[in-house]
């Protein structure tokens, strides 16, 4: 058995899930010079809502932090999480987008482009993953993990090959919401690498308490890459901590060879950035530490839970609470089974709420409900509720292609939008991505400049020389 190699989300999704996404690039930069030396697999340092958060919160160029992080770890391939013909975003891209994309993103400095799609219809991510390998990225597919009677091992088996077959590099199973228990990961794994050639990466969250466990009957199946983050922003809501697992391994068939004082070191930097996260109200360790073994029960992703009870509280329904958990589940099974991950964890999530506060079950149906429920976000996984489909579409037709094919190209019209603004090829695929969160932030990022020399500004037409 080779060693297992781990990929460390400190820099992405472990405060993603425990911090809001709030570390800044000026958090990261000073302990870069160690993580390079750490002898990672990889560390996601991308994607997912570090783009939005860069923009939205922290007044950064995602593309700048990018460049940064690629010039600090010159040694470590540099990892990012795609959703697809998503992208970053919250709707489907034409392709042209999604290529440029990922072109930048490769550009600019990633290797190992991880692409998920929240219905697990490859349909959604064959463009990203042709442009990754286009442009001699790494493409890691991902499969949203989570259980229902028509997720089972064999569809797993089933998608796994489907994955190899488009011309993945990796598959990864991408259990967000913490479901994949030990055993089960064992038996998964076994048949994996039984039906496929390729290499194995697990992610998956501690939000159960089951984490750290599922990890090391993971490994014992002969799993490939595991994630973890590094303890300060380890555990809980984010993924079993580094260490813990790097000790556990230790001296065994599967040492992942990580020398131990050294990510003590790095620790020590990340905790400081914790301790801030936390003064600042990002961080509520009490919340994002604490196990909550209701999301096994209602499958529902902490971030899912916290949404529902923020919805509660502005009806001043609380005491619905137990009755949404409930119905959940049964919206879940009406629309076909979807994983519960964005974006479909917030679309069952608020039709149950709607449904328990209505009185009357799809009394109000959100568009997001009817899209999906029409074929706009992909193919669902098992048979709809037709009943339930009538009352919320009436005669709407049903999409059966990819959803794509129905949307012309983009870009063009994105470049025209923003030529006041743009300094750099990559302003418009911000722009393209969150319109004006990308506005503000460009017209903040030249009062900037202003500031800085104010002989830079055109009089002629009142933009910034590119």
């Amino acid at each position: 058995m080779a060693k297992v190699k781990i990929t460390d989300t400190i820099l992405r999704d472990a405060h993603q899930s425990q911090a809001a996404t709030r570390m800044r690039l000026d958090e990261m930069l000073p302990a870069c010079e160690m993580l390079d030396k750490a002898g990672y697999f990889s560390l996601e340092c991308w994607g997912g809502a570090t783009f939005d958060s860069c923009l939205r919160f922290l007044n950064e160029d995602p593309w700048e932090r990018l460049r940064a992080l690629r010039k600090a770890l010159p040694n470590t391939k540099l990892q990012m999480l795609l959703r697809g013909q998503n992208i970053l975003g919250y709707k489907h891209y034409a392709d042209d987008v999604v290529d440029y994309f990922v072109k930048k993103s490769i550009d600019n400095g990633i290797d190992i482009i991880r692409t998920f799609d929240a219905l697990n219809d490859l349909r959604n991510m064959e463009k990203a993953v042709k442009a990754t390998k286009q442009y001699n990225g790494l493409a890691e597919v991902a499969m949203s993990y989570t259980t229902s009677p028509v997720h089972t091992e064999e569809y797993f088996v089933k998608l796994a090959k489907d994955i190899e077959s488009m011309g993945a590099d990796l598959i990864c199973i991408k259990d967000m919401a913490g479901l994949l228990l030990p055993f089960n990961a064992y038996s998964l794994i076994k048949k994996l690498k039984q039906n496929t050639k390729l290499p194995i990466v697990l992610h998956t969250h501690n939000t159960a308490g089951t984490g750290a466990m599922t990890l090391i009957k993971a490994v014992e199946a002969g799993v490939d890459v595991i994630d973890t983050a590094l303890s300060p922003l380890g555990g809980g809501t984010s993924q079993p901590a580094t260490e813990s697992m790097v000790a556990v391994l230790k001296g065994t068939e599967y040492d992942t060879g990580l020398d131990e004082e050294l990510l003590a070191k790095i620790a020590e930097h990340f905790r400081t950035v914790a301790d801030r996260l936390g003064q600042d109200k990002w961080r509520d360790a009490g919340k994002v530490l604490a196990v909550d073994a209701k999301a096994l029960q209602y499958q529902v992703p902490g971030g899912m839970l916290s949404n529902l009870i923020g919805q509660l509280k502005q009806a001043g329904a609380m005491d619905k609470y137990y009755q949404v958990l409930e119905e959940v589940p049964r919206v879940r099974e009406d629309f076909g089974f979807p994983p519960l991950v964005t974006p479909t964890s917030q679309i069952v999530g608020t039709q149950a709420v709607m449904n328990v506060l209505g009185g009357e079950r799809y009394k109000m149906v959100p568009k997001e409900s009817k899209g999906l429920l029409r074929g706009e976000y992909g193919r669902l996984p098992a048979k709809v509720n037709e009943e339930v489909r009538k009352k919320c579409i009436g005669d709407a037709k049903v999409i059966t292609h990819r959803p794509a094919d129905d949307i012309k190209p983009e870009l063009e019209g994105y470049r025209k939008e923003i030529a006041q603004y743009s300094q750099q090829d990559e302003d418009v695929l911000s722009y393209a991505l969150f319109p004006q969160v990308a506005t503000k932030f460009f017209q903040w990022r030249q009062a900037q400049q202003l500031k800085a020399d104010p002989t830079s500004f055109n009089k002629e037409d009142g933009t910034m020389p590119v």
